[in-house]
C-alpha cells in the first residue's frame, strides 16, 4: 500500500511540475529532473534500487513535460 501512494503521489507531483517552463524542451527538463527526483526517492523509501528508480522517473518526467504544452498548465497564473 506505502509503494502504491508513493509512486501514484510521485506521478501527480510530476505531471504537475512538468509544465514548468514555456518552451517544450524546458517542459522536459524540469519534467525530468522532478521526475528523477521522485522516482529515486519512492525506490529508497520501499527498498527498490534508486538508479533504476531515478532512470524511470527521469524518462516519465521528460516525456510528461515534453507532452504538454504551455496552456496545459501554467503555474503563473492567478
Amino acid at each position: 500500500m506505502k509503494r502504491t501512494t508513493m509512486l501514484t503521489a510521485g506521478a501527480l507531483l510530476t505531471l504537475a511540475l512538468a509544465g514548468c517552463g514555456t518552451t517544450t524542451g524546458e517542459r522536459a527538463a524540469s519534467g525530468a529532473g522532478v521526475g528523477a527526483a521522485v522516482g529515486a526517492g519512492a525506490a529508497a523509501v520501499t527498498g527498490g534500487d534508486v538508479t533504476e528508480g531515478a532512470v524511470i522517473g527521469g524518462g516519465v518526467g521528460a516525456a510528461t513535460g515534453a507532452a504538454t504544452d504551455e496552456e496545459d498548465i501554467n503555474l503563473d497564473e492567478r
